[in-house]
């Protein structure tokens, strides 16, 4: 019987073992944004990731990720430093955004839904990311587009001219 407990333990060990973290290798943040009924784009760098991610044992995969919001670039410095100040982002308390997975679907093909909390400006909502992820043997690559509102982070105030919904669009390579 103790034979048969440690193969198990063994077996169950080695399965959480096979996992295998992945490391972001590049990667593209951009957003999109109505200001006066005119879209507004941007990018964001700086993105860090511990992702494990299997597609074929979803359960157990995670995706925790952070962006350094100091590196927001709208192509108008000026901009971009109003971006930064307190009625918006308000990067000298809160300089990152934060991802962390809570669950993660097959949708079919190469396509999944992930569920995130997300953490902007210390508020944090679930937000429904979906994505397709091709893999090679050596490699992934996580591409995915999601809509978030501004005011349930606490993003631009009260802001008439600026709508309320951004896009974000993420592509993500990784080395496994």
């Amino acid at each position: 019987m103790k034979k048969l407990s440690f193969i198990i333990a063994l077996l169950i060990t080695a399965h959480s073992f096979a996992q295998t973290k992945q490391t972001v290798t590049k990667s593209a943040v951009n957003y999109e944004i109505k200001n006066l009924g005119i879209k507004t784009t941007g990018k964001l760098g700086g993105l860090q990731a511990d992702i494990i991610f299997d597609k074929a044992n979803l359960a157990t995969s995670t995706i925790e990720a952070t962006i350094d919001v100091n590196t927001i670039d709208s192509d108008n410095a000026m901009r971009d430093n109003h971006l930064k100040a307190e009625d918006y982002f308000d990067v000298e308390h809160y300089p990152k955004i934060v991802m962390k997975s809570t669950a993660f679907k097959h949708r079919g093909g190469n396509n999944f839904v992930g569920n995130f909390n997300m953490t902007i400006k210390g508020k944090t909502k679930p937000v429904e990311v979906p994505f397709t992820y091709i893999e090679s043997a050596n490699a992934g690559l996580f591409k995915g587009s999601f809509k978030i509102n501004r005011h349930d982070f606490g993003v631009g105030g009260k802001s008439m001219v600026l709508a309320d919904e951004a896009t974000v669009d993420l592509v993500v390579e990784t080395s496994k």
